[in-house]
C-alpha cells in the first residue's frame, strides 16, 4: 500500500475510484491490463488519501444532484478498507450532500455501511451492484480467492432486499470450459430471483484478455486447470474477446429468466437505470 495526494476524484461520468490496484486475486481480472498504465505493482494498492476532501469539493460545485458511481475499476471494499474507511467517509459525504450512489463490489463487507446506504436510498437513490460468477463454492475460491464467496454475496443481496435497497447483479465473466455451464447459470439465477434483484448485466458468455491480464490468467490456468491453457491458446490465440461455445444457449437462459421475472436485462436499459437520479425522493425529503 502507498498513499498519494490525488488531484481529482470524479470522472466525466461521475465515477470515482478511491483505490487503484487490487488484492482480491481474481484470475480473470481485466484491471491488470497494461492499457491502464499502472506505474506500480498491481497488489501495491494506491490509496487516494485525500479522496473524501476532493469528493466534498467536487459535489459542492455541482449545479444538479446526480448518481455517483464507484467500483468499476477497483473494488471499494478491499481488505485495507476495513482499516482506512475511505469508502465509508466518501459514502457519508454523498449521503450528507443528497446525492445518489451506485456502488459495485464482490465483498459482503459492504454490509458494514448498510446504515448509510439506507439513508441515501431514503432520500434519493442507492443501487448496490454485486458480481456473481460461480455458483460452486469450491470453484469460486479458485477463481476469486480473495473475496467473499458467492454464497456470502447472495446473503448480502438478501439483506439489501429486506431493507428496500435495489440491487443489480453482474453475471460476468463466464470462463469457457470452466463455469460456462447451464448448471452454473441456473444456480446464479436462482440466487438473483430469491434476492429479487432489479437488473442483471451480462455482456456475454466469455471474458476479455489483454496484455497484462492474459499472462496472469494463463499462469492460474496452468496451476489449477492443467492442459486448459493450451486449449485456450489453440482456440483463441491472442484474441481480445474470448467467447464461449455455449454463448447463444446460455444467453437465452438468462434472457428468458429476466423476461419471465420482470428483471431489467438490456445493457442500455440497465445502465440508464443506474444513471437515473430520483429527484422526487430528494424533493420530498425537504418537507
Amino acid at each position: 500500500m502507498h498513499k498519494v495526494k490525488a488531484k481529482g476524484i470524479l470522472s466525466a461520468n461521475n465515477g470515482m475510484n478511491i483505490y487503484r490496484g487490487c488484492t482480491h486475486g481474481c484470475i480473470y481480472c481485466d484491471s491488470r491490463s497494461k492499457c491502464y498504465q499502472m506505474d506500480h505493482d498491481f497488489t501495491d494498492i494506491e490509496v487516494k488519501e485525500n479522496a473524501p476532501e476532493l469528493l466534498a469539493d467536487a459535489l459542492s460545485r455541482k449545479r444538479k444532484k446526480c448518481m455517483i458511481g464507484t467500483g468499476s475499476m477497483t473494488d471499494p471494499y478491499l481488505h485495507l478498507e476495513q482499516e482506512l474507511k475511505l469508502t465509508r467517509r466518501c459514502i457519508e459525504i454523498i449521503a450528507q450532500m443528497g446525492f445518489g450512489l451506485s456502488i459495485l463490489t464482490k465483498s459482503a463487507h459492504i454490509l458494514r455501511d448498510l446504515d448509510l446506504l439506507k439513508q441515501i436510498n431514503g432520500r434519493s437513490k442507492c443501487v448496490v451492484q454485486m458480481t456473481l460468477t460461480t455458483y460452486d463454492e469450491d470453484l469460486c475460491r479458485i477463481l476469486e480467492p480473495g473475496v467473499s464467496t458467492t454464497r456470502q454475496r447472495f446473503e448480502a443481496l438478501k439483506v439489501f432486499r429486506d431493507n428496500g435497497i435495489p440491487t443489480v447483479v453482474w453475471i460476468s465473466p463466464l470462463l469457457p470450459y470452466i463455469n460456462d455451464t447451464e448448471e452454473n447459470i441456473r444456480g446464479l439465477l436462482e440466487y438473483c430471483l430469491e434476492a429479487k434483484v432489479k437488473g442483471i448485466i451480462c455482456y456475454g458468455i466469455g471474458l476479455t484478455l489483454r496484455d497484462g491480464s492474459r499472462e496472469f490468467f494463463y499462469e492460474k490456468l496452468e496451476r489449477h486447470f492443467p492442459g486448459l491453457k493450451e486449449k485456450y491458446m489453440a482456440t483463441y490465440k491472442n484474441a481480445y474477446e474470448i467467447t464461449s461455445p455455449n454463448h447463444i444457449p446460455l444467453m437465452k437462459v438468462i434472457r428468458d429468466a429476466c423476461r419471465k421475472n420482470d428483471i431489467i436485462f438490456g445493457m442500455e436499459e440497465v445502465f440508464a437505470y443506474l444513471r437515473e437520479f430520483d429527484q422526487t425522493s430528494e424533493q420530498i425529503s425537504f418537507f
